[in-house]
């Protein structure tokens, strides 16, 4: 059972919170703290899966409690809740926070919320994860990449613009940018989610550092059983994938999210090439044999997938939480509740169409879906959708 602990100055908030999820108290244990103090002594008696907490409060305001937990309790999931729009106050919780969530809100919005960070908890903290990603270290990035990134950090000339756009050639190299600019080291506000943002952020001399003098952007090197054109394949398949996101509906703020998750959604294929060529090679082996998705291989043989294990290690690495869990859902995007066309249901679409139009490039029809798609897009409530969607695709190739 899953343990919910709600944090407001107001009793009566705290009560209507109560009556609101009265349905889920046989599944959820919900506990509930008037104020910062009560709430760290509560996470001192016993832990709590999801810390949910008000911004404004006298004495210890959200983002200090929420800061508090992330250092004491780091395992717990952290949403703000709060009718207040203090651009200070809102600004500090930015780093602290998984969620925002504005009041008032509804109990099917609420639960929505908590059950996505809780489902996202559940698969990454799953022991096979664990197992796998444990020794991994920096992510390698193909020669050719590094080249390019070299002369043209060389060129004096070179802009900002023209670096974010090598850079994003790469999907280690893109993972390893996000992962710094959004670290604790450079404290930022609000999450940083575009390449461009990023690199003009970090400027031509930290990149340049982290280019040609440290190990960060290293040379990938696959294991010789693995074709070169394998690794190839898989960072086209992505930059593919990231166009199309960009031309799906959504805001803008939505799409940075997608576009960036879309690039990043297979970065557990090059982590299972780069420390596990033998696992990587069977299952590429398996799904030959079986006719199926190497996703599909890769549950079979390790009980997850790439989809799992990269979004593990861009969490760890500090990648924005939605980008983490589109990548972690972009095969099963079901399993987690939606409110409309988000990220998550984005990178999923667009990953389908970037592989249609890998199979089919001058095909406008597509090829025909599998059973498995066409379920869960009809699930999702999207399926009459699906043609429009492919037209956009086509598009992101002009």
């Amino acid at each position: 059972m899953k343990r919910i602990l709600f944090v407001d100055d107001e009793s009566k908030v705290l009560d209507g919170i109560r009556r609101m999820l009265h349905s889920e108290r046989e599944r959820w244990d919900l506990q509930f703290a008037v104020g910062g103090e009560a709430a760290l002594q509560a996470c001192e008696a016993g832990s709590f899966d999801v810390v949910v907490s008000d911004l404004r409060m006298p004495g210890m305001d959200g983002a200090t409690l929420l800061g508090h937990i992330q250092n004491r309790f780091p395992s717990a999931a952290r949403i703000v809740l709060s009718g207040y729009a203090e651009v200070a106050l809102a600004t500090r919780s930015v780093p602290v926070a998984h969620r925002f969530i504005t009041k008032p809100c509804n109990a099917a919005e609420l639960q929505a919320t908590i059950e996505r960070v809780c489902t996202l908890q559940d698969i990454l903290c799953a022991p096979e994860i664990r197992k796998i990603v444990g020794a991994v270290g920096e992510l390698p990035s193909l020669s050719s990449t590094f080249t390019s990134l070299t002369q043209a950090l060389r060129d004096p000339s070179t802009s900002i613009n023209q670096i974010a756009d090598v850079i994003g050639q790469d999907v280690a190299m893109s993972a390893k940018v996000l992962q710094l600019v959004n670290s604790a080291f450079f404290g930022l506000a609000q999450s940083v989610t575009s390449l461009r943002g990023a690199v003009s952020y970090l400027g031509m001399e930290t990149i340049k550092n982290l280019a040609l003098a440290t190990e960060t952007f290293r040379v990938f090197a696959p294991d010789p059983r693995i074709p070169q054109s394998v690794c190839e394949s898989i960072q086209q398949h992505a930059h593919c994938t990231a166009a199309i996101a960009g031309k799906l509906p959504g805001d803008r703020k939505t799409r940075e999210v997608t576009v960036v998750a879309a690039l990043l959604h297979d970065v557990g294929r090059l982590i299972l090439a780069s420390k596990m060529p033998d696992m990587f090679c069977s299952v590429l082996s398996r799904a030959a044999e079986r006719k199926c998705e190497p996703f599909e291989a890769e549950e079979e043989l390790l009980g997850t997938s790439h989809a799992e294990i990269g979004a593990y290690l861009l969490g760890l690495w500090g990648i924005p939480n939605l980008a983490v869990e589109a990548i972690a859902h972009h095969h099963h995007p079901a399993r987690i509740p939606h409110s409309g066309f988000d990220s998550s249901i984005a990178v999923y679409v667009a990953d389908l169409l970037a592989h249609e139009l890998d199979a089919h490039p001058q095909d406008s029809t597509g090829s025909e879906l599998r059973e498995a798609d066409r379920s869960c897009l009809e699930t999702l409530g999207i399926l009459h959708r699906f043609p429009e969607f492919r037209e956009l695709a086509l598009q992101s190739g002009d």
